[in-house]
C-alpha cells in the first residue's frame, strides 16, 4: 500500500506537528507533501523520509513570507500528484484538505480546524484594527471570501473527517455540512511529568505569538493583577507585545522540549487567553501536575476540569481574567487529579485510535462516504 500524507507547512513543532509525527510513525514509510518545510523546524521522524515542497520552497523570498502567499494555497496544493498513492491522509488546519487524490484512492483528513481567518475569526487576523479599513474592506475580505466557498466546496473531496475535539466537529459540521469522528490529538505524558518541583508565584504562557492567541489580554490582566508573568514562544505579534509590556513580562523566545517542561513545573498556573480548537498546551501542563486558568470555550471545555485541575474564564474582559489570576495563589489544586486528566489523552490512546480508524475507514473503499 502506497501511503501519501500531507500537511499545510513544516515550520515548527506544534499541536498539529504532533498528530503529524504519530502518523509518520503509523506509517514510516510514507512520503510528506507539504507547501512549505522549514528543515530542522520538525522532528526527526517527520523529516527522516521524503518531503515533497510545492514551488513556494524554491523562492527564498516568499518561502521565508509564506503567509502573505495565502491566496496562492489552493492552486499549490491542487498541484501535487498523487496519482501512485492508495491511501491518502492529510493533517489539515488551512488547505492540506483539498488536495487532489486519485479516484481509487482513500482520502482520511485529520483536521486540527477548519481555517479560522476564512470563516469566524477574519476580524482577528484581517479587520480594520489589524489592517486598516479600507485593505480590510476590499482587499482581504474578498480574497477570503472566495477561500471560504473554495474551502467549502473541497470538503467533497475526503473520504472521512477526524476532528481533533468536539468543537472542531461542530465546526466541520456548520462549514462543510460533514460528519466527523473525534480522535483527540496526542500529550507526551511520559515525556511531561511533575519530578517534585515547587512552583513559583508566577503564571505561564506556552504559545506561538499570533493574534487570535489574545496575549495581550493576558499581559494586561496580568498587569492589572500584580502578578508576574513569563511568555514562552515566538511570532510575528513578539515586538508589539514586548511594547504593551513594557518591560513588567518575561519574554523567553522558542524554547526546547526539555526548557518547556521545567517552565511548566516551575509555574504556579499555566495560562491560555484563546479560545483554542483543542489546545495541547493546558494538557502537557496538567500532566506536569500543574493547573490551568482557560478561556472556558472551545477545546478547554473538553481538557480542564473547572474547579479541580483549573479554573476556566467564561469572558475576555481584563477584570475577569485579572480576578482568575489572583484566585490561583489562594487555591489548591490537586497535582494527581491534574495528571489523572492529562493520561486521559495519551500519546499511546491517540496512536491506537488513529491506527483503528484509518484501518476502518481505508478498508471501507473510495466509495465510503462517512
Amino acid at each position: 500500500m502506497n501511503v501519501a500524507l500531507v500537511h499545510d507547512w513544516l515550520t515548527g513543532m506544534r499541536g498539529g506537528e504532533k498528530v503529524l509525527e504519530v502518523l509518520c510513525e503509523l506509517f514510516p514509510a510514507a512520503d510528506l507533501f507539504t507547501l512549505v518545510h522549514e528543515r530542522g523546524s520538525v522532528s526527526a521522524t517527520i523529516e527522516d523520509r521524503r518531503i515533497v515542497t510545492s514551488s513556494l520552497q524554491r523562492l527564498p523570498p516568499l518561502r521565508r513570507r509564506y503567509r502573505h502567499c495565502l491566496p496562492l494555497f489552493p492552486a499549490l496544493i491542487e498541484q501535487f500528484d498523487l496519482d501512485r498513492y492508495d491511501l491518502v491522509i492529510s493533517s489539515s488546519h488551512a488547505v492540506a484538505k483539498a488536495v487532489v487524490a486519485p479516484g481509487r484512492a482513500v482520502h482520511v483528513c485529520y483536521c486540527h480546524s477548519p481555517m479560522r481567518y476564512a470563516w469566524d475569526q477574519f476580524e482577528v487576523y484581517f479587520g480594520a484594527a489589524r489592517v486598516g479599513a479600507r485593505r480590510s474592506r476590499w482587499l482581504y475580505r474578498p480574497v477570503l471570501r472566495r477561500l471560504a466557498r473554495w474551502d467549502a466546496a473541497t470538503a467533497s473531496r475526503v473520504g472521512r473527517f477526524l476532528a481533533n475535539s468536539a468543537h472542531v466537529a461542530g465546526r466541520i459540521r456548520r462549514y462543510y455540512n460533514r460528519q466527523a469522528t473525534i480522535v483527540y490529538p496526542p500529550v507526551d505524558t511520559a515525556f511531561y511529568r511533575p519530578d517534585g518541583t515547587i512552583p513559583g508565584d508566577h503564571v505561564l504562557i506556552v504559545s506561538a505569538l499570533v493574534p487570535y492567541k489574545r496575549i495581550d489580554l493576558a499581559i494586561d490582566a496580568a498587569h492589572r493583577a500584580g502578578v508576574r508573568l513569563r511568555i514562552a514562544g515566538d511570532g510575528p505579534e513578539r515586538r508589539a507585545l514586548e511594547r504593551r509590556a513594557n518591560g513588567t513580562v518575561e519574554f523567553l523566545g522558542r524554547l526546547s522540549d526539555e526548557a518547556i517542561r521545567d517552565e511548566y513545573r516551575r509555574a504556579a498556573a499555566v495560562v491560555q487567553t484563546a479560545e483554542e480548537d483543542f489546545g495541547i498546551v493546558p494538557l502537557e501542563a496538567q500532566a506536569c501536575g500543574r493547573p490551568v486558568v482557560a478561556l472556558g470555550a472551545g477545546g478547554a471545555l473538553e481538557t480542564v476540569v473547572d474547579g479541580e485541575t483549573g479554573v476556566l474564564v467564561r469572558d475576555l474582559g481584563v477584570e475577569a481574567w485579572a480576578a482568575a489570576l489572583s484566585e490561583v495563589p489562594r487555591r489548591t489544586f490537586d497535582p494527581d487529579a491534574a495528571r489523572r486528566q492529562a493520561e486521559r489523552f495519551s500519546r499511546g490512546r491517540c496512536r491506537e485510535q488513529l491506527a483503528r480508524v484509518i484501518a476502518d475507514t481505508h478498508a471501507a473503499g473510495p466509495a465510503r462516504r462517512w
